[in-house]
């Protein structure tokens, strides 16, 4: 099995590292989420990681962004408002909270070949809510009282079941859900939406460090701490630009790079 970019050779990779974290990061910016969607493919077919090991350290990578661009965006939505809505964030983490642990379970047990595969599926997933769920409007909340409760827990669920097999923060989900099922403003789903994402993510993270493939993270520290710090760089360029770029074409080119990375990951598998 591939062990990837180890402690030996990183410093000829670290300025594609920076780079590419920072075009990355842009892209995620542009959309409110944090790249990760787009990190996992150029790990597994630019740095050559495997699967398992890809979806650890875009793991990593993936809780700094979301735990420095929360306290980014408190000057558009303050800590009471994202406070006022801790129903919500309880309701959806009840459910996250349980898929994280067991999707990170189930990822560490499946076959290299077939990690690869889910990865891609879910690539293509992501890429149909980017274009159809994105971009959904506020209005009434789709259901209420006890069936919310109950479809916020299994939706929390799933959204932590994915989070964790492709080491993302789960933004993508998680917006459309709050939008569509809570009524929240889309600027608020997005704040709440990453309340919900940090502590998920803990978890997976926590569950991934029983496995030995969780290693790979000290041998490629320089890797992750400056394809991170572009990460960051790129998140913040991509949100002055998000006025500049219109979603109606932002959208679905973006979709089609998940499309396209989808089909590259897919052919790893081979």
């Amino acid at each position: 099995m591939t062990q990837g970019l180890t402690s030996t050779n990183p410093p000829q990779k670290l300025p594609l590292a920076f780079g590419g974290g920072a075009i990355i990061g842009a892209l995620g910016g542009l959309i409110g989420l944090g790249g990760a969607e787009f990190r996992l493919p150029l790990l597994i077919g630019v740095f050559r990681f495997t699967a398992l090991e890809a979806v650890i350290l875009n793991k990593a990578m993936s809780l700094v962004v979301v735990a420095t661009a929360l306290p980014f965006r408190m000057g558009t939505v303050p800590f009471g408002q994202i406070a006022a809505h801790w129903p919500i964030i309880v309701n959806l983490l009840a459910g996250s909270l349980l898929g994280a642990w067991f999707g990170a379970g189930w990822a560490t047990r499946l076959k290299s070949e077939t990690l690869y595969r889910v990865i891609a599926a879910l690539l293509i997933v992501i890429a149909a809510v980017l274009v159809f769920g994105h971009d959904a409007s506020v209005g009434r909340a789709l259901l209420t009282g006890t069936a919310q409760m109950a479809v916020g827990v299994v939706a929390g669920f799933a959204i932590g079941v994915v989070a964790s097999f492709l080491g993302v923060a789960g933004g993508e989900l998680l917006i459309p859900t709050l939008v569509v099922l809570f009524g929240a403003d889309i600027k608020l789903a997005g704040s709440l939406s990453l309340a919900v994402s940090l502590p998920t993510m803990l978890v997976g993270f926590t569950r991934y460090s029983r496995d030995q493939s969780f290693a790979t993270i000290g041998r490629n520290r320089s890797l992750l701490l400056v394809m991170a710090t572009g990460s960051i760089m790129g998140t913040l360029i991509g949100g002055f630009l998000l006025g500049i770029v219109p979603s109606a074409l932002l959208l679905p080119a973006l979709a089609a790079i998940l499309v396209i990375s989808a089909w590259k990951v897919w052919h790893q598998a081979r």
